[in-house]
């Protein structure tokens, strides 16, 4: 059995490590879990101890294979939650985060998989992130950023990297919510900010840090 504090780091490290495609430092661990360094690398220890991670001091952290089971199945309880809560209980995409935080660290293996059903198998969570399977795979998207799309090119916007509810919430003011069709019309030099045509006459000026957040494909 393991801690909710324990389910929480491994859910960070897989995260982090999907991110920045390598280890995690200490720093990265410490500044996401809004934990001292000191706190998070006793944590890393414990965790160690127990072979759900490879750790090095100095060098970084990455999960066994087995961490990397259990990180998995709870990132599949969580997003089953929040189109629960989404899908059934009428919340907003902006509310569920920390519920589902909550609801996770429910370990009924049935209780998951009779959810699973009852939610007719979804594949993507509220925020386009993809449900692990039962057999613990990820499914792969091949999503760009919005930031990395060339100037001409129409867009569907498909999911988002950032799932504060201050983001969450810009973009249903904006209108640049999951299954928005965009052109991008234009690339500003200076900042990089973006002209965007929402179809069909809409257009909108999306900042860096928008654009970088959001996850598209092409029509």
């Amino acid at each position: 059995m393991h801690s909710f504090t324990e389910e929480n780091y491994l859910k960070t490290i897989y995260y982090l490590a999907t991110r920045q495609q390598g280890e995690v430092t200490t720093n990265a661990l410490a500044e996401m879990t809004a934990t001292k360094a000191a706190s998070v690398t006793d944590m890393l220890r414990k965790l160690a101890d127990k072979q759900l991670i490879h750790y090095r001091k100095y060098q970084g952290v990455r999960l066994t294979s087995e961490g990397e089971r259990l990180a998995l199945k709870i990132i599949r309880r969580h997003r089953l939650w929040e189109v629960f809560l989404v899908d059934k209980l009428g919340f907003g995409w902006d509310e569920v985060h920390d519920m589902a935080e909550e609801l996770e660290h429910i370990r009924s293996d049935e209780l998951v998989e009779r959810l699973d059903k009852f939610l007719e198998h979804p594949q993507f969570d509220p925020h386009g992130d993809p449900i692990p399977t039962t057999a613990g795979a990820m499914p792969q998207t091949g999503y760009r950023k919005l930031s990395e799309v060339a100037a001409g090119e129409s867009v569907c916007v498909m999911g988002v990297l950032e799932h504060s509810p201050e983001f969450l919430q810009h973009l249903n003011r904006t209108g640049l919510t999951l299954g928005c069709s965009i052109t991008l019309r234009e690339i500003n030099a200076f900042d990089k900010s973006l002209l965007v045509q929402i179809q069909p006459e809409s257009t909108l000026f999306v900042s860096h840090d928008v654009a970088r957040n959001l996850l598209v494909e092409g029509e």
